[in-house]
């Protein structure tokens, strides 16, 4: 599925988007359904929601107030079976469009192209190719994109703001649930009943592709289980 902005809608200028996203830095940042409700406001039909199918929380948030919002899945090709469970269980009990973004090659083509297992040995090309690239691609077609970023995740979230300009991506980022902590996250799920990752339950508090992902230690950093035992911590989407 391609993403595109509102049939017969022109996307506003960057000067308008910033405009917007200084707006929306003045709001609550602990009041996530106020968040929610402004951001599907301000952009219809031109908001995506970026999910890694951990839970399904921001989904079910956003689509409370944007019936059908575009959910983007980042399908990389590694994931976790639970995680593949987890998006499908997303895509069947909430009111969203799953949008798969995917990378241009294959696992297969890119085993051929610069040989097995490029996660190993140049982690950050592969993150490049299976996941930046590709999104950055799909996000051309919104005006912002809402992201489930929390500040308690990992030292290089501390300061991540409630709403900015993405001058990476040139639209808003919305970032609804960053003060929120791992058990807000899990209550939410408990009392609207949404779908939950089994690996969460599992020592997985971060969840990322399968080879690049383990578990963590009880009290430790959540995201400490991606790319154990390497400098990297993050993929480069949110940096």
């Amino acid at each position: 599925m391609s993403a595109t902005t509102t049939p017969g809608r022109t996307k506003r200028s960057e000067e308008e988007l910033r405009a917007l996203a200084a707006e929306g830095a003045q709001l609550d940042d602990t009041d996530a359904a106020g968040v929610a409700r402004w951001a599907a406001e301000t952009f219809p039909g031109t908001l995506a929601v970026a999910c890694s199918m951990a839970e399904g929380v921001l989904p079910h948030l956003i689509s409370q107030h944007a019936p059908g919002v575009d959910v983007l899945f980042l399908e990389t090709g590694y994931h976790f079976a639970d995680t593949i469970g987890t998006r499908a269980r997303v895509a069947d009990e909430l009111d969203v469009t799953i949008v798969d973004v995917l990378p241009e090659l294959t696992v297969a083509e890119q085993d051929a192209k610069y040989g097995p297992h490029l996660y190993e040995r140049d982690p950050a090309r592969c993150c490049a190719m299976r996941k930046m690239e590709p999104l950055a691609r799909t996000l051309g077609g919104y005006e912002a994109w809402v992201t489930g970023v929390r500040r308690d995740e990992a030292p290089t979230r501390t300061t991540t703001p409630l709403v900015t300009f993405d001058e990476k991506h040139g639209l808003v980022k919305i970032n609804p649930l960053v003060t929120w902590t791992l058990d807000d996250l899990t209550a939410y799920a408990t009392d609207h009943n949404v779908p939950v990752n089994l690996l969460m339950y599992d020592g997985y508090p971060s969840i990322g592709c399968e080879p690049c992902t383990q578990r963590v230690a009880p009290g430790d950093d959540p995201r400490s289980g991606r790319w154990a035992g390497l400098a990297k911590t993050e993929c480069g989407i949110h940096t």
